[in-house]
């Protein structure tokens, strides 16, 4: 999805969903000033067909006009742009206006209609400005509350971006502390991938980076943990794509992973096996996160705030078209995100495509 587009002011009116809207809108139009006017005339099917043609061409000639000036016109101020777009409007009724004078005095034979000017015209520029003024103001509330809806969730992702679990944190510096004097080396590389989980943690953005990186996260903290819970712990890693070529925010992959481990692998004596799956599937992304499930229940019910992060740092970028399931299944408990793929890539080879760090079952 073109963010730029999705953020700008003004709607996309190209698009066929928009051209029915503004036909519907237009017609309800016409049959409102039809209705409206059988108070002092008898209602004739002529003229709401003569009413229902005018506003209809004035209406989608105004949504042409827009949508070819919608790239300058989202580049303005939103009180210019809104002031242009009614400047357009009114005086692109103001032409099909003169016009419609001009030909129906032509078809009545009426030399009195054969000029440009008339005070129905006036009294259609009007209606027209009104109408566009209403519309734009609409469109202003939406583009605030749109805003003051994203600056809402973006607080509530770094919030949630940046909450590390205690128990990992704690479990960790344990762990580091026993290796200091038995296994220096691997104390060390153990503080370092610490230090990136929380430099990636303490990000206050969710600007997507490549995959790769967040691949290379999800091992290091497969490392920490694997120092905690040896052979318990073993991850099989499927990406079927070039994760060079995509995208996506850093902490996605990661918190379904650390829940896996948390909720599938420690209640379990002697483990299990968790496979991690990347692939692309038409034209979007999908990854999937599948662990051993304990007998009994409750043991995923914190997968429920992992997953709702996760779909609100993905929507920022996707909007709807982000999908996240979960699947409880009787030995299993199945995680699947798809979001849309980066333009130009391409699926790569499996095993070949996963990073050098990063070992397979």
């Amino acid at each position: 999805m073109d963010t730029s587009s999705q953020n700008a002011f003004l709607p996309d009116l190209c698009s066929a969903r928009a051209v029915l809207v503004v036909v519907v809108v237009a017609e309800l139009m016409a049959i409102v000033v039809a209705l409206v006017a059988s108070y002092y005339q008898a209602f004739s099917l002529g003229r709401l067909a003569l009413t229902s043609l005018f506003i209809q061409w004035v209406a989608l000639s105004s949504a042409a006009l827009i949508c070819l000036l919608r790239r300058w016109l989202n580049r303005l101020p939103h009180s210019w742009a809104a002031l242009a777009v009614v400047v357009v409007v009114s005086a692109n009724t103001l032409v099909f206006s003169a016009a419609a004078n001009m030909l129906t005095g032509w078809l009545s034979w009426s030399p009195s209609g054969n000029t440009l000017w008339h005070p129905n015209i006036l009294i259609n520029v009007l209606i027209a400005t009104i109408l566009a003024g209403l519309v734009m103001r609409y469109v202003y509330v939406q583009e605030q509350l749109r805003r003051q809806g994203q600056a809402q969730l973006q607080a509530r992702l770094q919030a949630l971006q940046s909450r590390i679990r205690p128990h990992f944190l704690f479990n960790s510096m344990n762990i580091i502390a026993s290796l200091i004097s038995i296994d220096p080396d691997a104390a060390e590389r153990a503080v370092e991938d610490l230090s990136k989980l929380f430099r990636a943690s303490l990000k206050d953005n969710a600007d997507p980076v490549p995959m790769t990186e967040e691949l290379s996260l999800c091992e290091r903290y497969i490392n920490i943990e694997q120092l905690r819970l040896g052979e318990r712990l073993r991850v099989n890693w499927r990406v079927d794509l070039d994760p060079r070529l995509q995208e996506m925010p850093l902490l996605t992959l990661q918190p379904l992973l650390e829940n896996a481990i948390y909720h599938g692998i420690q209640p379990l004596p002697g483990g299990g096996v968790i496979t991690i799956r990347a692939r692309c599937q038409e034209g979007r992304i999908v990854l999937s996160v599948r662990n051993p499930k304990p007998e009994g229940e409750g043991h995923h019910r914190g997968n429920r705030m992992a997953l709702e992060n996760v779909r609100h740092r993905l929507e920022v970028l996707h909007g709807n078209q982000v999908e996240v399931r979960a699947r409880d299944l009787k030995r299993h408990y199945d995680v699947e995100i798809r979001f849309p793929a980066c333009p130009g890539a391409e699926a790569g080879q499996g095993r070949e495509n996963v990073p050098e760090d990063i070992t397979t079952e």
